[in-house]
């Protein structure tokens, strides 16, 4: 049990019966009556993202999850195989569970949020940046370096990508796994 006092992003909660993890969380204390505390939480099966208010020292329910560090294995007919860098068991996960699927080439780290009662996987993670090789887009013209004007690119593990007109086809570059944008060039 955790009282509100203890909120912070990342959290998981027993809520409503299911497992909510908390996005974001604001303690208010209004002039006139109780304090209180307004939380974003998002359903970690559905990923449906709700609004609840919290008054100020309510104890919730806590679940006790684990961050695990994984290795990308490979993509069969069942789904995503990871294996724990930890203990080497493998573990496999749907494509449901992987939003970001076409970013992930072998070998990639990942860390997997675990139940720790029931050793059930609940969320996947890459790293908030990737590096990808650039397999095809047009090519640019010279001197079109000062604008910021994108193209389409397609990276070695099939993810679209808008990048920049000077970048060229076998080209390394760094991409944001959360919204799909180019970050910088690898040297």
């Amino acid at each position: 049990m955790a009282s509100t006092a203890d909120f912070r992003n990342g959290l998981v909660l027993n809520y409503n019966g299911e497992l909510h993890v908390i996005t974001e969380f604001q303690h208010v204390k209004p002039g006139k009556g109780p304090a209180f505390v307004r939380t974003k939480m998002r359903n970690i099966k559905t990923g449906r993202v709700i609004d609840n208010t919290f008054n100020a020292g309510v104890k919730v329910e806590t679940a006790r999850v684990e961050q695990r560090p994984h290795q990308y294995l490979f993509k069969d007919d069942y789904g995503y195989t990871f294996m724990d860098n930890d203990t080497f068991e493998q573990i496999v996960l749907p494509e449901a569970m992987l939003p970001f699927a076409d970013l992930m080439k072998e070998g990639q780290a990942i860390t997997i949020l675990m139940h720790a009662e029931t050793e059930q996987p609940l969320t996947a993670e890459l790293p908030t940046t990737v590096e990808l090789m650039v397999t095809y887009t047009e090519p640019g013209l010279r001197g079109d370096t000062a604008t910021n004007t994108l193209k389409p690119a397609i990276m070695e593990t099939g993810a679209r990508v808008q990048v920049p007109l000077f970048i060229d086809q076998d080209t390394k570059i760094r991409v944001d796994t959360r919204t799909y944008t180019y970050v910088e060039r690898v040297k």
